[in-house]
């Protein structure tokens, strides 16, 4: 069994445990009455066409407590706390992970960043059942993480029309050549590249430089997993990432304002030299 088999098998018995508590038809009516969903596409820089973008390098930052690879990261009493630092820095988006055995989230931890922030939250779990996706929205999610890996191609359109039904957007992670391919042949307009090999637990941030030109230009392109340093957003910004998600380095950096509008600061310092320097956007034109 694969790492994400067995997170996934967790997955699906903490949620059959919270569907005993709150039934389909309670969290539906609960989703669909809920505030609207925020725009996270426009918020992390993307255009109908791809046009007109300002250039500026995004950063979706995380409350992350900790992670199958690394084991706990930082203590975080009030999340909300937390988010209101990163949104203070200039982040674009929160992410919040909600998977609990492994990660050590909850939903009560997008509840209390829902409330704190006015920027796009990210529910960030797998996301392997409807239910979830309605839970997501009626805890003011705005978007929603879909993992290609997770999902066969049935299962990758049906969720993804429906975060698109719920007024949300979907993050949609792609790890190889063929997973960007299927992302892009279901309409996401959010791709991002996870660095992670999710067998191994490795990372190789050179995975990023090699895959993101398969994604079309008119689709907002995220860079995930490896950042450290300063030098790690500066090497995704030069390679054309619209956004670079960052969880451990933030969370255990001392300052997460500060670090929050460095990363986004020289994150579009090294694309818009990578552009002078070669003439092009660091986007395929296709």
């Amino acid at each position: 069994m694969t790492v994400l088999e067995s997170i996934i098998d967790g997955v699906r018995e903490d949620l059959e445990e919270r569907r005993r508590s709150v039934s389909e038809a309670e969290i539906k009516d609960r989703a669909l009455t809920a505030s609207p969903a925020l725009d996270a596409f426009a918020a992390l820089g993307g255009t109908p066409d791809g046009e007109g973008r300002d250039g500026a390098v995004r950063i979706i930052s995380e409350v992350k407590r900790k992670s199958p690879s690394k084991g706990a990261l930082a203590d975080i009493p009030e999340p909300a706390s937390l988010a209101k630092m990163y949104e203070n820095g200039g982040a674009s988006v929160i992410s919040v992970l909600t998977e609990e055995r492994r990660f050590g989230g909850s939903l009560a931890d997008l509840d209390a960043v829902r409330e704190a922030v006015s920027i796009p939250v990210l529910r960030k779990d797998f996301m392997v059942e409807p239910y979830q996706f309605f839970e997501a929205r009626a805890h003011g999610a705005d978007l929603v993480l879909l993992i290609v890996a997770a999902l066969d191609d049935q299962k990758l359109a049906e969720f993804l029309a429906l975060t698109h039904e719920l007024g949300m957007n979907a993050l949609v992670e792609t790890h190889t050549a063929e997973e960007i391919e299927r992302a892009v042949a279901v309409g996401s307009k959010i791709i991002g590249v996870n660095t992670r090999n999710l067998k191994t637990l490795d990372v190789d941030t050179a995975t990023f430089g090699k895959l993101k030109d398969l994604i079309p230009a008119d689709r907002v392109i995220v860079a995930e997993s490896g950042v450290q340093e300063i030098s790690d957003v500066e090497m995704y910004g030069a390679r054309g990432a619209d956004a670079i998600l960052v969880g451990e380095a933030l969370v255990k950096s001392g300052d997460p304002e500060a670090t929050v509008r460095a990363y986004r600061a020289a994150a579009t310092a090294a694309r818009a030299s990578a552009k002078s320097a070669t003439g092009v956007s660091g986007q395929s034109t296709q």
